[in-house]
């Protein structure tokens, strides 16, 4: 049976610690509760609100309606051959913690995602990515349900839609499904290591540590944990905004103007330019009005000092578009959801 509970604090399920309420709240643990919730009269009269880990959302308000948090459980791994395998992992298990699995296991192509915040099942919707590696590169399939078909389904890599933090999840079938579990198919061994974006290359020389999967994944570890606050002592979300994408012309005409500005390739014809040496170039970085702010160390990060409201950090972001654009020209986009 399932439990509800009626005006609860969300301030534990959020990273940014922000102590807005659910009028109604209720823990999925199983897909046979999934299913006997869609059929519920408080899931037909409520507005739904789907939470994962928490990590890639804004809490703006209390939420009137129906908060429902997804914990589905379980992991399990697949020998394909002597390098292969895969794995499959339910959606509420921890991002980080199925990182470290994983290299346990002997198997690569995730240790450069290593301490990204968030949960399984919520990771395919963002396509995350880091250091050179997308959740899309050794993604193999999930499974979800239809909320309007009451269905069980599954995706493919190409059904998924996947581009830049973006995938169908978030665009046309936005709020259509809930994913109850993620496959991936992982190398053992020395498979095609990613060294040489970011700062990977020179915490491996400065530690005199080879290319692994292990090393790697220590070396993005110790370097997020530099530049990044940890949730439990900062309120925060990571990186509050996608790092925009503009056409080679574009691109060098910003050259022209700032010499210094920090891009990378995206394709044939466009570059990625480095949010956070924008935000930072704009004046924002270590800015801070009451417990909002932006974090000192990281200008792609904001943060929840204490006390902020949600509202308050919406504002401060919206500042530092309207900010970023005047000086460069360049829209920004958050990456996180704002509710």
């Amino acid at each position: 049976m399932l439990n509800f509970e009626r005006d609860y604090s969300l301030k534990p399920f959020n990273t940014f610690g922000l102590d807005e309420k659910a009028a109604l709240f209720v823990r999925i643990q199983t897909e046979s509760q999934l299913e006997e919730l869609v059929a519920h009269p408080f899931y037909k009269d409520n507005s739904v609100l789907w939470l994962g880990g928490g990590s890639n959302m804004l809490l703006t308000k209390s939420y009137d309606g129906l908060v429902v948090k997804l914990e589905f459980k379980g992991r399990k791994m697949e020998t394909i051959s002597e390098n292969e395998a895969r794995v499959w992992v339910a959606g509420g298990e921890n991002w980080h913690d199925l990182v470290q699995w994983t290299i346990a296991q002997g198997l690569g192509g995730l240790e450069n995602l290593s301490l990204i915040p968030g949960n399984v099942g919520t990771a395919p919707i963002q396509n995350i990515g880091a250091y050179g590696v997308e959740l899309k590169d050794h993604f193999e399939s999930l499974r979800a349900f239809d909320l309007e078909t009451k269905a069980w389904t599954s995706f493919n890599r190409d059904q998924c839609e996947f581009g830049y933090r973006q995938s169908i999840f978030k665009a046309k079938a936005k709020g259509r499904y809930v994913v109850s579990g993620v496959g991936f198919r992982l190398k053992s061994g020395m498979h095609d290591l990613r060294t040489h974006y970011g700062a990977i290359q020179d915490k491996l020389a400065k530690h005199k540590e080879a290319p692994s999967i292990k090393s790697i994944a220590k070396a993005v570890i110790a370097i997020r944990q530099s530049k990044l606050p940890d949730p439990a002592e900062i309120g925060n979300s990571g990186s509050f905004f996608k790092n925009p994408i503009v056409s080679n012309e574009a691109h060098q005409r910003l050259l022209k103007e700032f010499p210094q500005i920090v891009a990378y390739p995206a394709g044939a014809n466009h570059k990625k330019l480095a949010a956070g040496w924008l935000i930072e170039k704009a004046g924002w970085k270590g800015y801070r009005k009451g417990d909002a702010g932006v974090h000192n160390k990281q200008a792609l990060v904001l943060v929840n000092y204490g006390n902020a409201r949600g509202a308050e950090i919406k504002a401060l972001s919206e500042a530092i578009q309207e900010s970023v654009y005047r000086t460069f020209a360049v829209a920004l986009e958050a990456e996180v959801n704002i509710i």
